[in-house]
């Protein structure tokens, strides 16, 4: 029987070819049941449109998650997504309805929403990814907002265990850093296994999902354990403050509103894959791709190291400015550096990738940026998609390969009860 998926914050479906694989296995324990991608900034919907292109418009929909009643989307066993990176604070409880007034336009409180109001049909798993700096955000207040999601998350009655992963580290093919996030209901099997556990931190060292699909070692074994407030406006505004470090490490475990955390390192010693495994044959790049004399000095001077004045003409007044090198051409012998959403077009730049393929530079095609995150090849090629704007889907998008391990062990411990 098959886990119901809902895909939120879907962008062109990195979660759904993580769990179901594309073309879909007919194996797979895992079955998205309903979509949602909305880009804001934009009229055309086009991370949308090349999602439905690629998996239908049944069950799919591209209008603003905040305007989706919750009863519109069907019950389901896991909730998946990439949700932004925003200011998860709140503002005040709303008394009279018992909601949250965080503030506008904030996606998680959407998710939150949405969870909440599944009452007692809530998902009884959820698997959300984000950028590695949540831990440690605001700057002026460390920590607070993943604080926070684990705060609402436990209110909702949920166990969470969390893990930052360079893709890199587990032999993939690029360099790209993200936290993972893996709730558990407390109706589940697995919530009361943690719940039983005397030492909960055998959970992130040795019993959990993560662990197992990520083989790691908790550094200098240093645990450390704390509360989180179950009053998130208490949270919002008081928690670690007048801290310069964020209490939470790249690991870690919350149940019953309290957290286990501790610096893991990968101990993973299999094959890895580098860039060269992904580059196409030199004759089938396109002549735009490749690096001309005339633009060279241009590349050589962004890559390389600076020290010099600078001039703000907007505030007019003169600074020092100083940056270090980085490797021009990339190796190709190495996994590549992170995918930026400005990694398209055709102009220099000191963040785009440059390779030299039988002497000759030049930039990642479409194909290479999509096979780098792990995607089927062109994936997101669709009429009217320009290559900038597949470069941008890519540099938004999460490297499959880690939601296919997690989903597969994830369904190894449902099994397992």
């Amino acid at each position: 029987m098959a886990l119901k998926v809902v895909e939120l914050f879907a962008g062109v479906g990195g979660f759904r070819i993580g769990l179901e694989g594309y073309p879909k296995n007919d194996n797979s324990p895992y079955k998205v049941v309903w979509s949602n991608q909305w880009e804001p900034s934009t009229k055309i919907q086009h991370a949308s449109l090349v999602y439905e292109n690629r998996f239908g418009k049944n069950n799919h929909s591209g209008i603003d998650i905040g305007k989706v009643e919750t009863i519109e989307i069907p019950d389901h066993d896991l909730l998946v997504g990439g949700f932004p990176c925003q200011d998860y604070s709140v503002a005040t409880t709303l008394k009279k309805s018992g909601g949250l007034i965080g503030k506008k336009g904030v996606l998680w409180w959407q998710i939150h929403r949405i969870i909440e109001e599944k009452d007692s049909k809530k998902p009884k798993y959820l698997i959300f990814e984000n950028v590695d700096r949540l831990v440690n955000s605001p700057a002026t207040q460390r920590g607070r907002d993943f604080a926070m999601i684990l705060s609402s998350l436990n209110q909702l009655g949920y166990a969470v265990e969390w893990k930052i992963i360079n893709a890199a580290d587990y032999g993939l093919p690029q360099r790209r850093r993200r936290i993972y996030i893996i709730g558990y209901h407390n109706s589940t099997a697995i919530y009361q296994k943690i719940k039983s556990l005397k030492y909960k931190e055998d959970w992130i060292t040795k019993e959990g999902v993560h662990i197992n699909a990520f083989p790691s070692r908790c550094k200098n074994n240093n645990i450390i354990i704390e509360s989180i407030a179950d009053d998130l406006v208490e949270v919002s505004n008081n928690f670690n403050k007048g801290k310069k470090l964020s209490p939470f490490q790249n690991t870690g475990i919350m149940i019953d509103g309290k957290f286990w955390t501790c610096k893991m390192e990968s101990s993973y010693s299999g094959k890895s894959m580098t860039i060269e495994d992904i580059l196409v044959p030199l004759e089938e790049v396109q002549s735009e791709y490749l690096i001309n004399d005339d633009s060279l000095d241009k590349w050589k001077y962004l890559k390389g190291s600076k020290k010099e004045q600078r001039h703000n003409k907007a505030k007019d007044f003169y600074y020092n400015y100083a940056e270090g090198s980085m490797v021009f051409p990339d190796d190709i012998k190495k996994p590549s550096r992170t995918i930026i959403t400005g990694e398209g077009g055709s102009s220099p730049s000191r963040f785009k990738h440059v390779v030299q393929q039988n002497g000759i530079l030049r930039r990642l095609t479409p194909v290479e940026l999509e096979r780098l995150n792990m995607f089927p090849d062109n994936h997101t090629q669709l009429n009217g998609i320009t290559d900038t704007k597949r470069a941008f889907f890519m540099g938004n998008a999460l490297v499959v390969g880690i939601v296919e391990k997690i989903g597969k062990e994830l369904f190894k411990n449902i099994q397992n009860g």
